[in-house]
């Protein structure tokens, strides 16, 4: 692993192996010099044709059962997120590769029609951008979710989203069409509200006010919007909680969640290293409260636990964000319920009852 700071807009300048590698190599001093190459930092964006673009899920910490992601790898370079070990599926690192090496689906709009017009389907809201950012940088460019939304507009399909991108306004034209017939709702990831701390723990993502000032303008557009503050870090951004709440209602959010730190497979490595990197005199006690809240260990698993952990600190973090929900007046749960009744494949006949 790198013993130094990763470059401006990067959350790793390690490359840790992937766990399906069939061999491994380590570097060895033998006494003859040769030049070493340097990593690229660079972004690069492959091309993926997928065969198919809805997954599903049958998990219950999560309240849908389908999914669109129209990239791979994200280059908002969250080091705590938990999609970095999706990447050993490529034979990339989940390290500097998930950051600089990234996968567009870019038939992903052919492909989702052909899903949306078998026979059978059953409509229930899709989440788009789950795994990685749908509004990640590169989507200026590949406009993936942009083509995805017109979609589901045209076919009248409900859609939740998930974001920490202020690039979302830029689809605020569909949006507001999709919420006047209550087929989409809006979820910012918000972590911080200081500037200095998204920088170093989620380097392109966009600022906390610029996150803010997006919710606020989906909001006064009519578009349904909630805050998730996840992860909660102990130590790092959990006395923030209360702060970071009543800033998502003054935007507008009527509904909020929280999710604690979860360090999955080579997550964990690659956050204690940023940890003692930029927070050595507290990385200790960080870790220390992690292991309570999830059994001793970096991560629990479990279906139910997951999510919110166990132990002390969880358990006081839960009653902090429930005293704080019911001050702020949050968690209008019925403001999320999309209508599935609207679904028609264009040229399909509907129904007249």
């Amino acid at each position: 692993m790198s013993q130094f700071l990763p470059p401006r807009g990067r959350g790793t300048a390690s490359n840790p192996h992937n766990r399906f590698a069939a061999t491994r190599s380590e570097r060895e001093d033998d006494g003859w010099y040769q030049e070493e190459t340097p990593l690229t930092f660079s972004t690069e964006v492959r091309e993926e044709f997928a065969k198919s673009v809805i997954t599903r899920n049958n998990s219950p910490d999560v309240g849908f059962d389908r999914s669109v992601n129209p990239y791979r790898g994200c280059e908002h370079g969250c080091i705590y997120c938990f999609a970095r070990p999706s990447h050993a599926y490529w034979d990339l690192s989940p390290g500097i590769d998930f950051e600089t090496k990234l996968i567009a689906k870019t038939n992903l709009a052919s492909r989702l029609e052909e899903q949306l017009q078998k026979p059978g389907y059953v409509p229930a809201p899709i989440a788009l951008g789950i795994n990685t950012d749908a509004y990640q940088p590169i989507e200026r460019e590949q406009q993936l979710t942009r083509r995805s939304l017109e979609i589901l507009l045209r076919y009248r399909h409900p859609v939740h989203i998930i974001t920490k991108s202020s690039l979302i306004l830029r689809d605020l034209d569909l949006l507001s069409e999709l919420a006047s017939r209550n087929l989409v709702s809006v979820a910012f990831s918000m972590t911080t509200l200081d500037d200095e701390l998204k920088r170093i723990m989620e380097p392109r993502a966009a600022s906390p006010k610029a996150r803010l000032r997006a919710m606020k303008e989906l909001h006064e557009a009519g578009v349904p919007v909630s805050a998730l503050v996840a992860p909660v870090i102990p130590m790092i951004n959990d006395m923030e909680l209360e702060q970071i709440l009543a800033a998502a209602k003054d935007a507008g959010a009527r509904s909020v969640g929280y999710i604690l730190l979860r360090l999955p497979l080579e997550i964990a490595e690659l956050f204690e290293e940023w940890l003692t990197s930029h927070f050595p005199d507290r990385a200790a006690h960080v870790m220390s409260l992690i292991r309570q809240s999830r059994g001793g260990k970096n991560y629990d698993s479990r279906f139910g636990v997951r999510m919110k952990g166990e132990g002390i600190f969880a358990e006081l973090l839960n009653q902090r964000f429930k005293l704080a929900i019911k001050r702020l007046d949050l968690n209008r749960r019925g403001d999320f319920e999309l209508d599935c009744s609207q679904f028609c494949p264009p040229g399909a006949q509907m129904n007249l009852l």
